[in-house]
């Protein structure tokens, strides 16, 4: 028992002193789909891009969570959450047409090889 004794204060100690487990980010109860559905706004044709992007942002999360970054999951979590709560200014703000910005996007997703130039297909 006098053994028992020090090894269970320092049980004690490492877990006092431990810091708090960081809680998951929770991807599924931010409840994204649900959102997205009972807002008739996003269930128009014309912001048929804005619940693409949505959809987008979740997946991130879901990817940065599986790569062990909670806090950030849930900072991106956050911002989907606040582009759901007011769609209509979310429309607003997305109206973007740039076509020159379009294909940026669209040739900076293209894969590269090692010397930064587009892979044949």
């Amino acid at each position: 028992m006098g053994r028992t004794l020090p090894a269970l204060g320092l049980a004690i100690a490492v877990l006092v002193a431990a810091p708090p487990a960081r809680a998951a980010c929770d991807v599924k109860g931010a409840q994204i789909e649900e959102a997205i559905a009972k807002k008739s706004e996003l269930r128009a044709d014309a912001n048929a891009q804005l619940v693409r992007d949505l959809r987008t942002l979740r997946d991130a999360a879901i990817v940065l969570e599986s790569y062990k970054f909670p806090g950030e999951c849930e900072v991106l979590l956050g911002i989907v959450r606040s582009l759901l709560a007011n769609p209509s200014k979310t429309i607003e703000q997305s109206g973007d047409t740039d076509e020159e910005k379009a294909e940026d996007l669209i040739e900076a997703r293209e894969p590269k090889d090692a010397a930064g130039a587009p892979k044949a297909k």
